[in-house]
């Protein structure tokens, strides 16, 4: 039997693969695009797209792992297009948090920079060094000067992350606070794919999932 294959974004890398394990997946493939598309997701619909197309053939089923992430419905349109469903909400943010759940905190705070697990781990490459601030720590308060507090949603609560997360908002010059979200909708929505997988399309028509 074909596997099935999980298109995911590279900052999902981590989880997924600990779903696998976990799960014990032995029939489902899991492809990572690079993270570094958040920094141009303008191209990110196209190189889903691509990876679709490359994929169907060899599996049975396919799904997205990622939020709109920036597209401004670009996404959506190229998976509606290809029969494909994919995580729910905007970003990372919400599908760990809950749609419901993230709106409230945002509302609560405005001024709330979000990290996940990926983004401690990687802050001081994706945010310190990326945006300048290592070089020119001026930049800091033309970038942040607007924010409040760093709000860590935390999939594991990892105390080497909770180190990390801390020393990014002590970098950033910001109140801590941290919120454990669990895997959220990146894990439901998985194993309701792995469990109820979606007839194949060879045709690009709109799927739905089983009843």
């Amino acid at each position: 039997m074909k596997p099935l294959q999980v298109i995911a974004c590279g900052a999902l890398a981590h989880e997924l693969t600990a779903l696998q394990r976990a799960n014990g997946w032995s029939g489902v493939q899991v492809q990572c695009l690079p993270a570094e598309l958040h920094n141009r997701p303008e191209r990110i619909p196209e190189a889903v797209r691509q990876a679709i197309r490359a994929a169907r053939p060899q599996v049975r089923a396919l799904f997205v792992a990622y939020g709109d992430c920036g597209t401004g419905g670009a996404l959506d349109r190229v998976l509606a297009e290809e029969g494909v469903e994919r995580l729910p909400g905007a970003h990372c943010y919400a599908f760990y948090a809950g749609p419901e759940r993230f709106d409230a905190l945002a509302a609560a705070e405005p001024g709330t920079f979000y990290l996940t697990d990926f983004l401690a781990r990687h802050f001081e490459r994706l945010v310190m060094r990326e945006l300048g601030l290592r070089a020119h720590p001026e930049l800091r308060d033309l970038y942040f000067g607007h924010y409040r507090r760093v709000l860590w949603l935390t999939q594991t609560g990892d105390s080497a992350l909770a180190t990390r997360a801390r020393a990014a908002a002590e970098a950033l010059g910001l109140e801590f606070a941290q919120l454990h979200t669990g895997l959220g909708a990146l894990e439901t929505r998985v194993l309701r794919f792995v469990s109820q997988p979606p007839p194949v399309s060879t045709t690009q028509e709109s799927l739905s999932w089983p009843s």
